[in-house]
């Protein structure tokens, strides 16, 4: 072979460097983005998460003047009570356990299986569903610094009841004590906000009729989370406006479903 028929250098560097040649830190087998990577990724997050806890310390007062204002607004709004939904859900032992067990057991396994699912089954759609995920998770963490909010099984005007702490399993212990989550972190609701992601995420990436049966997980989880008096109705409004502005900008690839 002469020297004319030889690659050059700086085009066979080119030539590694190319999309879709699996590397370290570039994408894996379809598309998908390292594994690794993306386990630092998540784990960097949640640490940024948690962080906040700290960060919203010492605020107690200003939580609860914001549940009482909160709670006015939605009565000066004439939203529903959300005594009603917890009426409902004690009329039976076993509905109101449920719904505890669904808000407590939930909320975490579903999000991580539906990330699982997706990275494996739908790479185009894994990286926009991960923006997403982490630009409302994002969003919220600032609201829940700039406006910390007791939620209402606090706030004795409400007269709802804490259902987990009564009837189990409990999620929470005293706030006093309590060093893992933030409990004055109610606006706005991540547990609706990531329960509509998951629903978006199988509904954009699915082509059965039955995709839109996926809307029923938010719609469960609304009804749990102001049941047990973790979210008021406004803490979901306003997660729920947030996650439209984000998918307005964010929007999902224009890819070809496959067939399951």
């Amino acid at each position: 072979m002469s020297l004319l028929d030889q690659p050059s250098r700086p085009a066979a560097a080119l030539a590694r460097l190319r999309p879709g040649r699996p590397g370290v830190c570039g994408p894996g087998p379809g598309g998908r983005p390292r594994p690794v990577r993306e386990l630092v990724l998540i784990i960097v997050l949640f640490g940024a998460y948690k962080l906040g806890r700290l960060l919203a310390d010492g605020r107690v007062r200003e939580a609860f003047d914001n549940a009482h204002r909160v709670w006015d607004l939605e009565r000066l709004l004439g939203l529903p009570g959300e005594t009603g939904v917890q009426h409902g859900l004690l009329h039976s032992g076993l509905l109101v356990h449920a719904a505890n067990c669904y808000y407590a057991y939930v909320h975490f396994p579903a999000t991580a299986a539906f990330l699982l699912w997706i990275y494996l089954r739908r790479p185009v759609h894994y990286r926009w569903t991960r923006r997403v995920i982490v630009a409302i998770t994002a969003a919220a963490l600032v609201l829940h610094l700039l406006v910390p909010l007791a939620p209402p099984r606090m706030l004795p005007a409400t007269g709802l009841i804490d259902t987990a702490a009564q009837f189990g399993p409990a999620v929470y212990g005293a706030p006093q004590t309590d060093t893992v989550s933030n409990q004055y972190a109610a606006m706005p609701s991540l547990h609706i906000g990531w329960a509509a992601v998951i629903a978006l995420g199988l509904i954009v990436t699915s082509r059965t009729r039955w995709r839109w049966l996926w809307l029923l997980h938010p719609v469960v989880t609304i009804a749990v989370v102001v049941g047990t008096a973790n979210h008021y109705w406004l803490d979901g409004i306003v997660v729920l406006a947030l996650l439209s502005v984000i998918v307005l900008l964010l929007r999902p690839p224009l890819a070809a479903v496959p067939a399951d």
